[in-house]
């Protein structure tokens, strides 16, 4: 029976057919053998239904040995021959072939598992632009994704993938996109110019695979999708690009669905990458859904009735966002995906965003320091007023050497305090040390000592150059009274 032990006695067939992993035929069982009497078990089995010939044959797979294949006569009185040997060994060849696929599958299948979820979050991840939350459809594997990436500026980056396949190659290629795009995401690039690089990446990965693998098969192309998306809680603009993938749906505040309107480019690693992004203008409150794969297929009188089911499930008033992405597994879009995601977006107020317009003159840069300082005030953040002001004088300062047109300055009070410094000028900025005997040339490198982090990121109309720093910690109003003893005297 399954999960017991049984010893193989000495001198019998089954012992001797694995010794030498060669089928032994015994065309005439004698029931006195002593390799039978010596069993009880096996005595008993074979007596009472009186086998009085058998063939024993080892299951053996890509050199494993997977065990015994027996076959045995007893109401023919017909004994085996040879040419049933022969017919035996065959099929004990295709079974063991089965088997150890199977074997392999389900090997596969379980570290794939494990990988995927690794690369789950480890828990619900706090952004200030937008509160999401995840699903995963139970007992389905697969190679897909969906990540919530930080940027720049209280801005989040949406992403949903996914490989073709659901293997352990599949699985550990995810691994590499999601690692790639990430470390794109750093260089915060806009999503059409990071799905282009991401097509790179993925053409020269395909070219690394090996043209076939240790059985001789042919190994197939990486095949991957992707959706890159941008949300500005400062603007509550949404710029989406996509390559190969399904598109975003957006349930706005209203209750009303829609399909983001973004020109699919090819899949990654697939033609010539052409990708488009398109800016969508989401109201507070606007519910995105972002699927790891999609269901191929489907006419468009079963889309309409899909999008109908969807929006039904999210009725004005107060509902936790997991239980709505949770009721999401029950609609068609989460029949072939991995992993579904659910965000719900924010917009920022004056609580949180300041921004201001200057003239391209060296005026601007004390009426700069001086809008600054007065916001600080108004946000109880005298402590940053002195950082603020001269990383406010040596941006501006540089957005007036090199630009002729409007400069734009932005305070945003988020987890950090981040100063943005807009221009017209495409001209990137390069940190550099200067000599002593130089005049200037330090207005970078002073940004870079006063703050904790730095950087640059390209507009439709020029640049933006931020700086970030870290709150102050709010002094405790009072210190906490000691503990009162009790009517015994301990603690």
């Amino acid at each position: 029976m399954a999960g017991e032990v049984s010893g193989l006695p000495a001198g019998s067939p089954y012992r001797d057919a694995l010794a030498d992993l060669r089928p032994r035929l015994i065309k005439r069982l004698d029931p006195h053998a002593a390799w039978l009497q010596s069993d009880p078990f096996l005595h008993r089995l074979l007596g009472e239904v009186q086998v009085h010939s058998m063939i024993v044959v080892p299951l053996r797979a890509r050199g494993l040995v997977l065990g015994l294949a027996c076959f045995y006569r007893w109401r023919s009185p017909d004994e085996f021959a040879d040419d049933d040997r022969v017919l035996a060994q065959q099929l004990a060849t295709r079974t063991a072939l089965c088997l150890d696929n199977a074997r392999l599958y389900s090997h596969g299948r379980a570290a794939a598992l494990i990988l995927q979820m690794r690369h789950r979050p480890a828990g619900i991840r706090v952004h200030s632009a937008v509160e999401s939350a995840h699903s995963y459809p139970a007992s389905r594997s697969g190679s897909g994704w969906t990540d919530v990436i930080a940027l720049p500026g209280a801005r989040v980056a949406l992403v949903a993938g996914n490989v073709q396949g659901d293997g352990l190659p599949a699985v550990a290629a995810m691994g590499e996109l999601r690692a790639a795009i990430g470390a794109l995401a750093l260089l915060d690039l806009p999503p059409d110019e990071l799905l282009e690089r991401l097509h790179e990446l993925v053409t020269w990965l395909s070219g690394q695979q090996s043209p076939s693998t240790q059985d001789g098969s042919p190994t197939a192309a990486l095949n991957a999708t992707c959706t890159y998306a941008i949300y500005d809680p400062t603007t509550g603009h949404c710029t989406i690009a996509t390559a190969g993938h399904p598109q975003p749906l957006f349930v706005l505040p209203n209750g009303t669905l829609e399909i983001a309107d973004t020109p699919s480019g090819p899949a990654l690693g697939q033609g010539r990458p052409a990708y488009q992004a398109t800016e969508h203008t989401l109201p507070e409150g606007t519910h995105l859904i972002l699927t790891s794969a999609c269901v191929p297929g489907h006419s468009a009188q079963s889309t309409t009735q899909e999008l109908d089911q969807i929006q039904g499930l999210f009725p004005p008033g107060i509902r936790s966002l997991q239980a709505s992405c949770d009721s999401l597994l029950g609609t068609p879009i989460a029949q072939n995906c991995a992993v579904l995601l659910l965000v719900k977006t924010r917009v920022f107020g004056p609580d949180r965003l300041a921004s201001w317009t200057l003239q391209p003159s060296p005026e601007s840069v004390a009426q700069a320091r001086k809008y600054a300082t007065a916001q600080l005030a108004a946000w109880n953040l005298e402590d940053l007023t002195f950082t603020t002001e001269l990383v406010v004088s040596e941006l501006v300062t540089n957005a007036v050497r090199y630009s002729d047109g409007p400069i734009g300055l932005r305070l945003i009070r988020d987890r950090t305090l981040t100063c943005e410094v807009s221009d017209t000028s495409s001209t990137a900025p390069q940190l550099r040390r200067a000599d002593d005997s130089d005049e200037g040339g330090r207005g970078l490198f002073i940004t870079g000592e006063v703050t904790q982090h730095w950087g640059t990121r390209p507009t439709g109309r020029g640049k933006i150059i931020w700086a970030e720093q870290t709150l102050p910690q709010p002094a405790p109003s009072q210190a906490p009274a000691p503990p009162r003893p009790n009517s015994d005297g301990g603690p």
